[in-house]
């Protein structure tokens, strides 16, 4: 799905990527689950690029629907895998990730669904650690925002030149409304990390899951934040 001429989503089965492009340069914004490597080459082509162009993978956090696709994309022409330092040792297979806290029995109920189809994520070497108040080099300067609570180490990926943001799981979509992320390990923490991005200036909100929002996402995402 192209949301513009430099932003793509890629959708999968359980959640979805992005990719963002510079010209010639590629960044992918998470992976996909296990096996997802495929659809991501597949997208890349449709940009009228190849794999090559991919100069980084940035991770929002180490769950499986998002890191699964990792070790593929790497072992391509060895573009390095970001992700936050809490959660890096989830991507490189020492550590499992803690059981959500899961407050409604809707929320059991889409856990008990999804989440055991999920295939598990082989490792992948973390490359670069990253901490909050880092700044990546794509899209006119990428700005890590520390945003535990889905998960210790989720991150969110703000480009202030562009207006975009990038949420990964700690917010979501739902039957086109925006909602707090689900299956979060601190469900408060996940709640202080959704407004503190809800105070940020952003025109489009790219999410793990649902449509992202295009225009003015600030105003829905604060409209949602207020009401947490």
């Amino acid at each position: 799905m192209r949301i513009t001429e430099r932003l793509t989503m890629l959708r999968f089965p359980v959640g979805q990527a992005y990719l963002w492009r510079d010209g010639a340069s590629l960044t992918l914004i998470d992976t996909g689950a296990a096996g997802s490597g495929a659809a991501i080459a597949a997208a890349v082509r449709e940009t009228g690029l190849d794999t090559a162009a991919i100069t980084r993978v940035v991770l929002t956090h180490g769950h499986e629907d998002h890191t699964g696709g990792a070790a593929d994309v790497r072992s391509w022409h060895g573009a390095p895998v970001h992700a936050h330092h809490r959660d890096a040792p989830i991507v490189r297979g020492e550590t499992r990730h803690g059981d959500p806290v899961l407050t409604t029995p809707w929320e059991q109920d889409l856990y008990d669904r999804i989440v055991p189809g999920v295939p598990a994520a082989p490792p992948c070497p973390v490359d670069r650690e990253l901490h909050g108040g880092d700044t990546l080099d794509f899209g006119g300067g990428a700005h890590v925002i520390e945003v535990p609570g889905h998960t210790d180490g989720s991150i969110a990926i703000h480009l202030p030149a562009h207006g975009v943001l990038f949420c990964g799981d700690t917010i979501a979509r739902a039957d086109g409304q925006v909602i707090l992320g689900v299956f979060n390990l601190d469900p408060d923490r996940a709640a202080d990390s959704m407004r503190r991005q809800a105070a940020l200036d952003v025109d489009i909100a790219c999410f793990g899951h649902g449509d992202p929002l295009v225009g003015d996402a600030a105003t829905a995402l604060r409209a949602a934040a207020a009401h947490l």
